[in-house]
């Protein structure tokens, strides 16, 4: 009995040692069935074998063939294995005599093997069964105790050891394996001593074994360890790994990519936009193997991490231009339909009307492209959209139409910026920039030969008033000058120079100093 407890201690001491010492890499739980066939030799454990052995006896060999049927009861972890077999029970008495028992054991047993590894599986064993037994030969050896003796008969069993397989190819396995078996009946040797002797403790008997056999794998290649969608046969042929659902990473299992998407599941940003697979299908809705999903030119990596635009969308901010246009060539925002925001969108100012999407007033006539458009129905590419003589926003101000030249003339007392006449630096010369706008005064006077208007000169507060009131009548004296060389009557233009009493912004800002720095064109008879 010590014997035997001490060779189980053995058993149960090494399949702890290897359970904690073994790196997992899954490979043997990896099957739909398992088929196996197994020699066993056997060591009888009985009477005979223990305290009262024949010095000198002959060895008798013993043997069990077994055919077993296994499957996964808990996937990676404890397999179910049914068992059947047949055997010989084989030894001597007491007197060296042979005695001969055939054994039919029927078995379930419960394999523990959660290491997984690539070539060796380890394992661990228990279960339960039905023998039975039948005495061929008889021993010479009489049993003390005969009212329990049978010759044959059924008893439970209960097997216990461990073993390995050593992978030989996908759909072969050798098993070696070791253990004991305890059985509940004392006649397998045709001798029982169960209460023959007062004070004496019996035991049933049993056996050890050691097995060698060969395990055929069903459907290695057809399961799907990983749950990915992809059976183990698909992965290895394209080249994912089985133990693993998201072999590259990005966020899709395997068999979404393959079957679904038909992207790449080894490489994590299949059309290299530079966004992952899986961000584009679960995040973006993007297309995972078309670099630019919506065709507007730019791939959605650069959409999304770089511009902010929709991906999936040609035209993010539903202006008429798809992102691509709007970044690449008129430096428009993807993300706002009207970049200036003068009211009109950038679509319609490129394609429509031909102003600058950047600008809010294209023709710098003091009027948003938007109003232009929208409120006066001006053209908004021309500061005197009816050629008039006097530039939109002038008759805007003073009330007369913007789109009719007949009403240019200048209202009597109404004062009339000619925005764009400058001079240079605290001087009166008039530089070659304000022409064009001179002209538009000029072409007025040519008009209108019966109108008489007066110029007039402005300034900021910056310098003595004194200062400011000769600098602002020397300036408008040429512009008078200007006109008269150009021939207009001199007793039809007045020059005053009001210095800085007569602000139109307070002089609060550089902005609004330069809005007072000015000349003025007023009609007066």
């Amino acid at each position: 009995m010590l014997k035997k407890i001490h060779f189980i201690g053995v058993v149960v001491s090494v399949f702890i040692i290897i359970l904690f010492s073994t790196t997992s890499y899954p490979q043997f739980n990896d099957y739909s069935t398992k088929i196996g066939v197994q020699f066993n030799g056997l060591l009888p454990d009985t009477e005979f074998d223990k305290e009262f052995k024949v010095s000198s006896g002959d060895f008798k060999f013993s043997y069990l063939g077994r055919l077993f049927f296994r499957f996964e009861l808990i996937k990676q972890f404890i397999e179910t294995e049914a068992g059947a077999g047949y055997g010989s029970y084989t030894g001597v008495d007491f007197n060296n005599s042979e005695y001969k028992t055939d054994i039919i054991p029927l078995d379930l047993r419960f394999i523990l093997s959660p290491f997984n590894i690539k070539t060796i599986n380890p394992y661990g064993y228990a279960g339960i069964g039905i023998l039975r037994y039948k005495v061929k030969t008889f021993p010479k050896s009489e049993s003390p105790n005969k009212t329990d003796l049978k010759d044959a008969g059924w008893s439970t069993f209960a097997p216990v050891g461990c073993g390995f397989e050593i992978n030989l190819s996908d759909n072969l396995n050798l098993d070696l394996s070791g253990g004991y078996t305890f059985t509940f009946t004392d006649n397998l040797n045709y001798y029982n001593n169960k209460d023959a002797y007062s004070g004496i403790s019996t035991v049933n008997d049993g056996y050890y074994q050691a097995a060698l056999g060969l395990t055929f794998i069903g459907g290695s290649g057809n399961t799907d360890k990983d749950m990915d969608g992809l059976i183990k046969k698909i992965e290895k042929e394209i080249g994912t790994d089985p133990e693993n659902p998201d072999t590259d990473g990005d966020g899709l299992k395997d068999g979404e990519e393959v079957n679904n998407y038909k992207s790449n599941p080894l490489n994590a940003d299949t059309d290299g936009d530079g966004l992952k697979d899986g961000e584009e299908v679960n995040k973006f809705n993007s297309n995972p193997i078309l670099a630019d999903t919506d065709g507007d030119g730019l791939n959605d990596g650069i959409e999304v991490n770089l511009y902010q635009t929709n991906p999936i969308k040609a035209d993010s901010d539903q202006d008429g231009l798809n992102d691509n246009e709007e970044i690449n060539k008129h430096k428009t925002d993807p993300l706002k339909a009207d970049t200036d925001g003068e009211g009109l969108n950038d679509g319609d100012e490129v394609n429509k009307y031909k102003t600058d999407p950047l600008k809010t007033d294209t023709d710098v006539d003091g009027l948003y492209d938007g109003e232009e458009v929208m409120k006066h129905k001006t053209d908004p590419l021309k500061k005197d959209t009816d050629g008039g003589s006097v530039d939109d926003l002038t008759e805007i101000i003073r009330g007369t139409n913007p789109v009719d030249p007949n009403d240019d003339v200048v209202k009597i007392g109404v004062p009339i910026i000619l925005e764009g006449v400058t001079f240079e630096t605290n001087k009166a010369a008039i530089t070659p920039e304000s022409s064009q706008i001179l002209r538009s005064a000029l072409k007025t006077l040519t008009t209108y030969p019966e109108i008489q208007v007066e110029v007039s000169g402005h300034t900021d507060n910056v310098g003595s008033k004194k200062s400011n009131l000769r600098l602002s009548q020397r300036r408008a004296e040429a512009v008078r000058e200007w006109l008269i060389e150009r021939g207009i009557d001199p007793v039809r233009i007045v020059a005053k120079g009001y210095g800085p009493d007569v602000p139109i912004a307070p002089n609060d800002s550089p902005e609004n100093k330069r809005k007072n720095r000015r000349i003025e064109f007023k009609r007066i008879k």
